[in-house]
């Protein structure tokens, strides 16, 4: 079990609303973590979903997740006696249906899968099930479920990003936390793992003052856990890498030069016939929008607390990630306030 430090006491109410003092110019464009990761893997294949915008045939396991995260979320909107296994898995085949009826290309696909419908729905079930060996949800009141956060960093690059969910526990001590219905990562590839988690706690840090004590990844496949605890040190570690790469972006914006960049992620790739690395040729760079047409505005994330976390490095690196076996949650109250987002 992983148990949160003490926290250092202070006062703070924090308004999101407030215009800075020196407001950076308006972005033009934004970063989440997964098109950073993009980036830093091919800046060919950013180039295909962000500037092409070019679409990619359904996943089942991408689908598969987001039926998870549905049911997840509105599990949550029922009372806590209620939030039980039962509950979430009588969820699933309403949960299949409308994301089925949404997408009529996947739902074809389903349709072709030896099992079709009933063994997506048993596979659902079967990892929501793993779900309540990690926690008890009766026992939490999650701040926020699938929250956009997002700030714009003083250079003028635009962060943001959807977290699953931000809890608050009596102390004040945040987490965040992340679903993932595959499988947990190897030791080596838990950096890469944790970029997301890290890349919402600096947003979260800089926009509100709170660093977040604990970043936390259920394993669902494996019933595992993957907890982080970042410092200050770390988050603005993590601020020059993202500066970094956004600075690199713009640059292939500015010059049309989006490289291709051969690794073993290519056999995973769904634009092979486009890519030189296959024998393909990339189509002709659309014109780029000279002012954003899809910012996002939080209209209202308002802190107030007694008691904020204060930050720490365990051990000799920045932060410190840790496999952690089925651990029970410390009861949280309400953080973010209701808001009304609009996100491409």
């Amino acid at each position: 079990m992983s148990e949160m430090r003490e926290p250092i006491a202070a006062t703070a109410v924090i308004d999101l609303t407030s215009a800075p003092s020196s407001p950076p110019a308006e972005p033009t464009w934004s970063l989440s973590p997964s098109r950073a990761l993009d980036f830093k893997n091919c800046a060919l294949l950013y180039r295909f979903r962000v500037i092409d915008r070019l679409p990619e045939p359904p996943s089942l396991d991408a689908a598969r997740g987001t039926v998870i995260h549905g049911v997840l979320e509105r599990l949550f909107d029922r009372p806590a006696a209620e939030r039980t296994s039962e509950a979430a898995r009588s969820d699933v085949e309403p949960g299949w249906l409308a994301v089925l009826e949404e997408d009529p290309e996947l739902a074809a696909m389903v349709e072709n899968e030896p099992g079709g419908l009933t063994e997506l729905i048993a596979s659902t079930r079967t990892l929501l099930d793993s779900y309540f060996t990690l926690e008890d949800p009766r026992r939490i009141e999650p701040a926020e479920r699938e929250v956009l956060v997002e700030m714009t960093t003083p250079t003028g690059v635009h962060l943001k990003g959807f977290i699953d969910r931000v809890d608050r526990s009596p102390a004040g001590d945040i987490r965040v936390v992340d679903y993932k219905s595959g499988k947990a990562p190897s030791e080596a590839f838990e950096g890469k793992a944790l970029f997301q988690l890290r890349f919402y706690a600096l947003v979260l840090w800089r926009t509100t003052g709170v660093l977040p004590r604990l970043l936390r990844l259920y394993y669902l496949r494996d019933r595992e856990i993957l907890d982080y605890a970042p410092d200050a040190a770390d988050l603005e570690s993590l601020e020059r890498q993202v500066e970094a790469i956004a600075a690199a972006i713009q640059k292939a914006r500015s010059t049309g030069d989006w490289r291709h960049k051969p690794s073993k992620l290519c056999s995973w790739c769904s634009f092979q016939s486009l890519c030189p690395e296959f024998g393909g040729t990339p189509p002709a760079l659309p014109d780029l929008p000279t002012s954003s047409n899809s910012e996002s505005t939080v209209s209202s994330v308002r802190l107030e607390t007694s008691t904020l976390p204060g930050a720490g490095s365990i051990g000799t690196s920045h932060g410190t990630a840790t496999t952690l076996q089925p651990a029970d949650s410390a009861e949280v109250t309400p953080l973010i306030a209701s808001s009304s987002t609009t996100a491409s």
